[in-house]
């Protein structure tokens, strides 16, 4: 069988599949590395770069952006480029990225923590592990509220840290999935609404909303149709997302935590302290009880079951993609003149 520009295409899409694959498990049984983290490690060298080039203009924080994630950019590049013609080496370089980017396994662990200072009466604990989730002041929050931030913070994270890469990593491979984790990362440094970043975040802030405009509706989807795993009921948790993610004030936000809402069965939003004295007054998301230890616990089954679900959805996509491009057709067949 000859090897054609289709069928290396094919077998590209098809190597890209298994990578994401891969790394999606590899992120469940390994997680992330407790030092060093590549995301770590670029926010660190994001954050150097802030001090320096920092001013209070949007041109000079979209100049910022783009420093950030050019280098990002070739670098997916060069993997991309590097390993073509090599199906074995793209889908472990695909892995590998994979692995670095997605954090499912890490914010389940999180919500898992926190559910069990929560159900210990660890309030102090509690309020300690808060800071890993978010970057609400806690303070002076009780349990009915620390478990409220904790699942608001899980469901956006789930687009954000798991199904956002998975899309992207299908739709432009590696680049795609680094670009992606970068522009989240710079957003959760300078996209904040204060009086330092008002303006020079807001470049990094709107190309975040931009790139997760599908993941995150993907995510409210996948958790409503998941919502029996945590004892929800699928046709609820999709009606209240329809009803209330347009409450939520980002574009994307909304779409997660209305998702697990309904499948909780909880009411999420409010109003939201942070450090600072600044606070935020949400609408309400959902029906139901303020989340407890327990909901805080089937949020982070959510977690893990949502970004499987997309893992699979992605791979799959993929190689289907890729046998139908190598062979011409479902089934394999030769055909006079391909190229």
């Amino acid at each position: 069988m000859p090897i054609t520009r289709n069928r290396r295409r094919g077998a590209a899409l098809l190597a890209r599949g298994v990578g994401v694959g891969i790394g999606i498990v590899a992120d469940r049984i390994i997680g992330d590395p407790q030092r060093n983290h590549p995301v770590a490690l670029f926010g660190s060298a994001a954050d150097v770069l802030e001090k320096r080039i920092w001013a209070d203009s949007v041109p000079r924080g979209a100049l910022y952006t783009l420093c950030c994630l050019a280098p990002l950019a070739a670098l997916g590049a060069g993997l991309e480029r590097a390993t073509s013609g090599r199906p074995v080496l793209k889908a472990l370089a695909t892995a590998t990225t994979t692995w670095a980017v997605v954090g499912a396994a890490s914010l389940a662990r999180e919500g898992d923590t926190m559910a069990e200072s929560l159900s210990s009466g660890d309030l102090d604990g509690a309020r300690d592990q808060l800071s890993h989730l978010c970057g609400r002041d806690p303070e002076s929050l009780d349990e009915p509220e620390l478990a409220r931030a904790t699942v608001e913070s899980m469901a956006e994270n789930t687009a954000d840290a798991a199904v956002a890469s998975v899309v992207w990593g299908a739709v432009a491979g590696i680049p795609g999935m680094l670009v992606h984790r970068g522009a989240n990362t710079l957003d959760a440094m300078v996209g904040h609404h204060n009086e330092r970043f008002e303006h020079f975040g807001k470049a990094s802030a709107h190309l975040d909303d931009l790139l997760d405009l599908l993941p995150a509706r993907i995510t409210g989807t996948l958790a409503g149709l998941l919502a029996p795993i945590v004892g929800g009921d699928r046709r609820r948790a999709l009606s209240v997302m329809a009803r209330d993610h347009a409450h939520h004030p980002s574009p994307n936000g909304g779409w997660c935590e209305s998702a697990w809402a309904g499948a909780l069965g909880v009411t999420l939003g409010g109003r939201n302290l942070y450090y600072g004295n600044r606070y935020e007054d949400r609408p309400l998301l959902g029906d139901g009880p303020r989340p407890d230890a327990s909901k805080v616990h089937d949020a982070a089954t959510l977690v893990l079951a949502v970004s499987a679900a997309a893992g699979v959805l992605g791979a799959g996509a993929l190689a289907t993609a890729g046998h139908l491009r190598f062979y011409g057709g479902i089934i394999p067949r030769r055909r006079k003149g391909d190229s």
